[in-house]
Parts: C-alpha cells; sequence; structure tokens
C-alpha cells in the first residue's frame, strides 16, 4: 500500500493532472479518522509503525525545494494537492500548512492550484474550514447518504454523522468540489436507489460547484469489492447532468 514522503510527485492524477502531493501525516504510517475499504493506503491497522507528524517548518522546506526544482526542469505543476497517507487536516498545523503552500505557490507557480483531498469530517471546527475556504479546490469527500453505508464503507471514528458533515459543508455556500466514490461490495452497492435518491438529494441541497464521481483504480485492502464503469456511473448521476450540475466521472 501507498507511503509517500512529506512531497512527493509530481504524480499523473486522473482528476487533477500533474499533481505535487503533500503529504502532512507519517511518511511510514497512516493516520485517519476513516478506515475505508477501498483505501490505497491499507487498514489503519497496517499503518501504526510510524505516528510522527511533519511540521510547518520541514513543510516550507521541503516544498521550496522541489518546486525550485522543478521550476528549473521546467517540470509542470497543474495542482500542489494535500493528499497523503490519511487524512491531512488531522495535522495540527494544517491552517499554518496551507498558509505556506499558497506563499510558496504564488511564488514559484502562480498559474498552478491548491487542492486539498478531505473527508470533510474536520470542517465543523472553524479554524479549519477557513484554510480549505483559502484554497482553490477544497475537495471534500460524502461517499454515502447515510449513516448505515458510511459505517459500511467508511467504517469511521464513532460519533460520524452524514448529516452534520452536510451541515458543515453548507458552510461553503457551493464553493466545493463533493467528492464521491461509487462501488459494490458484501451487503452494499453505492447505486442502490436507497443511497443513489439520498445521495442526489444531498447534491441538491448543497449545490457544489463541482462533483468528482469516481471508482476503484487501484490495489484496495478489502475483498470483494466492484467498480463500476464509467457508462453506469453516468447513467446514474444522468437527472443531476440534466439539471446542470457539472460533474466529473472517471472510471
Amino acid at each position: 500500500m501507498l507511503r509517500e514522503k512529506l512531497v512527493f510527485g509530481p504524480v499523473r492524477s486522473r482528476r487533477l493532472g500533474s499533481s505535487l502531493g503533500i503529504n502532512l501525516l507519517p511518511e511510514n504510517g497512516k493516520v485517519c479518522n476513516f478506515d475505508c475499504v477501498y483505501c490505497e493506503c491499507g487498514w489503519n491497522r497496517d499503518g501504526r509503525d510510524d505516528s510522527r507528524l511533519p511540521l510547518p517548518s520541514e513543510l516550507r522546506s521541503e516544498l521550496e525545494r522541489v518546486l525550485i526544482e522543478c521550476r528549473k526542469s521546467g517540470t509542470p505543476i497543474d495542482s500542489i494537492t494535500f493528499s497523503g497517507d490519511g487524512e491531512p487536516t488531522l495535522n495540527p498545523h494544517f491552517p499554518e500548512m496551507i498558509d505556506i503552500t499558497i506563499e510558496l505557490r504564488d511564488k514559484y507557480f502562480p498559474d498552478s492550484v491548491v487542492s486539498v483531498l478531505s473527508n470533510a469530517t474536520m470542517i465543523g471546527r472553524e479554524e479549519i474550514r477557513r484554510a480549505l475556504m483559502k484554497v482553490d479546490n477544497p475537495i471534500l469527500k460524502l461517499d454515502a447518504s447515510s449513516d448505515r453505508l458510511a459505517a459500511l464503507i467508511n467504517q469511521p471514528y464513532p460519533g460520524y454523522s452524514v448529516r452534520a458533515v452536510v451541515e458543515a459543508l453548507k458552510e461553503f455556500k457551493g464553493d466545493f468540489i463533493l467528492q464521491t466514490m461509487f462501488l459494490k461490495g458484501p451487503g452494499y452497492d453505492s447505486l442502490s436507489e436507497e443511497n443513489l435518491s439520498g445521495w442526489m438529494d444531498i447534491v441538491r441541497e448543497l449545490k457544489p460547484r463541482e462533483i468528482m464521481v469516481y471508482t476503484i483504480d487501484r490495489p484496495v485492502p478489502a475483498d470483494g469489492l466492484e467498480k463500476y464503469s464509467v457508462e453506469r456511473m453516468t447513467a446514474a448521476v444522468d437527472p443531476l447532468i440534466k439539471e446542470g450540475f457539472k460533474i466529473q466521472i472517471k472510471g
């Protein structure tokens, strides 16, 4: 399973182009309050060998070094992307890390965007929400329309509530990207009528500026998972497309 350095890439992202990654989590471990069945970083229990989180000074030094190298070599960077081995907003210095990244982006690659891939669990905290509102692409996850299905797919921390996340997402007033994984596994199906209709109602409620729908693309820790074709996912979200929602669909 993936284990990333503090700054890694650029890598080719199916959603973000040439993406320079930032991992605010341990280089040889994993820290997350989800334990998703499809996580390319593996199970949380398999990532406990390293729990050290990087500091802002380390990010500044390493990110500036890599940005200078990329500029000198002519390596394109479409997005500087917070992803890594778990949930980036769990780093206690997350807001400062965002400020540092925006500052260095503006200095070395002003035409690139700053993106954050987050499970949206921490956006109830004002300092996290304000930091996410500073970036070009706050890409916030909502895989399930019910707590029951979220428990099966995301295996979240105790007390997780889909409705609480939806209410916090309303604070963005639509200026965010909603990210949703569609898949099928033992006892659950993202495209079941129960989940899909509820998910579309949430989309209509939140009115995100863009939606990223995707399916399994890399090795996963759980057995018995099935991916969906682009055609099947497109058909599933067609009502929203017809309503004018901008939806990016990746297989």
